[in-house]
């Protein structure tokens, strides 16, 4: 009984300092790759060195600055790698959001994202987690962190190539990992993932991991939390009928390449 109590309170305890708790998480991601190659003339060491270059480009590194409602997640700044001269990568999925604004609260979020020269504005509802909590942690950083898994539906999209005449995306389950800390009771974390009793720290799909690097809790400096506002407005659904819209049209587009030449194609 006595632990119980003590428990109750620690929750309390935590309850209440999240109502002052803000500030700015850094994440770094790696993608797995599974890419396929167009050529069969390419050796075992290019497509090692392939895989490296390929894997360096899609480490990318995101900061979320959050309060106890709000949220913008966006990524930092970085160079981008050209890509060598007979090689043309072409990401397949949802597209990832120049600027992301959630509102835990009111359990929505507004996603500015630009697709081929064009900005929107994707403004839905949050997709809800059906987390299970499981009894397993470890430390990331200074703090103990505990397990939850998910399961989801996603879409992937055909391979394109000469004889496919339409691009129909295809259902596969996929299981979330996530780690979450109680210490930052805040039930948020980075891209769409949210609805833990703490803050997310780490997350892995299978295809891409996401992992924190630092944590400012509380800085002097006040955190701006703004929603974007730019952009022709769709919501969810509307904004991946466009998208494979204009994927078929990119690929219609898309020159016959020489007999040295060949694509590499990534699933986002």
């Amino acid at each position: 009984m006595t632990r119980i109590i003590v428990l109750i309170m620690l929750l309390a305890a935590q309850l209440l300092s999240a109502q002052n708790f803000n500030g700015v998480v850094t994440y770094k991601t790696d993608r797995k790759m599974d890419f396929r190659m167009d050529s069969t003339k390419v050796s075992s060491e290019m497509q090692k060195q392939l895989h490296e270059m390929m894997r360096k480009q899609f480490q990318k590194e995101f900061t979320l600055r959050f309060n106890t409602s709000e949220s913008i997640y966006k990524e930092e700044a970085s160079l981008k790698a050209p890509q060598p001269a007979g090689m043309q990568v072409i990401m397949l999925g949802g597209g990832e959001a120049d600027e992301l604004y959630k509102n835990i609260k009111e359990e929505r979020f507004s996603s500015k994202r630009d697709m081929m020269g064009k900005t929107f504005l994707v403004k839905d509802q949050l997709n809800k987690f059906d987390w299970e909590l499981i009894n397993e942690t470890k430390k990331i950083g200074n703090y103990v962190c505990f397990k939850a898994e998910a399961k989801r539906t996603v879409r992937d999209f055909a391979p394109l190539n000469e004889e496919t005449t339409e691009e129909e995306p295809e259902e596969r389950e996929i299981t979330i990992t996530a780690w979450y800390t109680l210490e930052i009771p805040i039930g948020n974390g980075p891209e769409n993932y949210w609805g833990l009793p703490g803050l997310i720290l780490e997350t892995n799909d299978g295809s891409q991991r996401i992992l924190c690097s630092k944590i400012v809790l509380n800085p002097k400096k006040k955190i701006e939390i703004t929603e974007p506002v730019k952009g022709k407005i769709v919501n969810e659904e509307k904004y991946e009928e466009i998208m494979q819209k204009k994927v078929k049209e990119m690929r219609d587009r898309m020159p016959r390449r020489d007999e040295n030449s060949f694509q590499i194609r990534v699933r986002g």
